[in-house]
């Protein structure tokens, strides 16, 4: 019951993370990634059998384990990617406030004028 619990939670998020992505406000799209980013350690974490498992200690002396231990592997990859998320979150924030404080505008669409001019070729433009 848990498992099934944690795939509709799993897919919540994830769904409702996209449709922030997919949206023209920068800060919603921000939000949106570092909430997929959160599906996806939610997954990870999930991937790595969920329930209660003895801790993986083996004593010394002993060559195999009798009784079923917990997978150390997905707990680390997903505290490394909280850590590594929360830093890309922050940098966003900061980049996405920045560029509101400058252009005065945070609308996707809005940014246009932020693009270089085509080249007569209609090669993409270079930036000065």
């Amino acid at each position: 019951m848990i498992e099934l619990a944690l795939a509709l939670a799993i897919g919540a998020v994830a769904s409702v993370g996209l449709y922030l992505a997919m949206s023209r406000d920068l800060m919603r799209i921000v939000i949106g990634l570092a909430m997929l980013g959160s599906a996806v350690n939610l997954f990870v974490f999930a991937a790595g059998r969920v329930g209660s498992a003895a801790a993986p200690l083996v004593a010394p002396g002993v060559e195999t384990v009798t009784s079923a231990v917990a997978n150390p592997l997905p707990q680390a990859l997903v505290l490394t990617a909280i850590v590594i998320g929360f830093a890309l979150a922050c940098f966003s924030v900061a980049l996405v406030l920045a560029l509101q404080r400058q252009t005065g505008v945070a609308d996707v669409d809005a940014l246009v004028f932020a693009e270089p001019p085509s080249a007569p070729s209609g090669d993409p433009g270079r930036l000065p």
